[in-house]
């Protein structure tokens, strides 16, 4: 994985395809037909809808780039087995007041409801990468200097 790669599982990369598959087409038809009935009002320069549909439509097309670049740069695999964490794992850590939390280690792009996320790139994430069960990792947040405990690992199934 580079630092243009995006690690993705599949479900993640299903979701996303669909998701780009359907701004390419209804959604790209809905706008042309939003800018049109806006232009049906009469002047454009004064036209508030007119504007507010070609402002959906640029950030409709931002979108398109976005999602077009992660498809085409996407590493897309299940995680391995391994006891360590990895992209891709769900870790069970306690931290210094006994609370267990869990969380899945991934890119935001695999964002899953009912797990919290762990970015691999944010400071949770990165200490955890390389853990196994039982070690204690330490992390700067921007509440503090935080440590916790690696309780399990497994790898995430959709």
């Amino acid at each position: 994985m580079t630092d243009q790669t995006t690690w993705l599982t599949p479900a993640a990369h299903k979701k996303l395809q669909e998701e780009f598959e359907s701004l390419t087409t209804e959604g790209r038809i809905h706008i042309e037909e939003r800018i049109a009935e806006a232009r049906s009002h009469g002047d454009i320069r004064e036209n508030a809808d007119y504007d507010a549909a070609k402002n959906e439509q640029g950030m409709m097309e931002a979108r398109i780039r976005q999602l077009r670049h992660l498809l085409d740069t996407a590493e897309i695999r299940e995680a391995e087995d391994s006891g360590v964490v990895q992209v891709g794992t769900i870790v069970t850590v306690v931290d210094s007041d006994g609370s267990s939390t869990e969380y899945f280690v991934a890119p935001t792009e695999n964002r899953i409801p009912g797990f919290l996320l762990a970015s691999p790139t944010g400071p949770l994430g990165s200490a955890l990468l390389g853990a196994a069960i039982g070690d204690q990792v330490s992390y700067k947040a921007p509440g503090g200097t935080f440590t916790v405990t690696v309780e399990a690992v497994r790898p995430f199934e959709n």
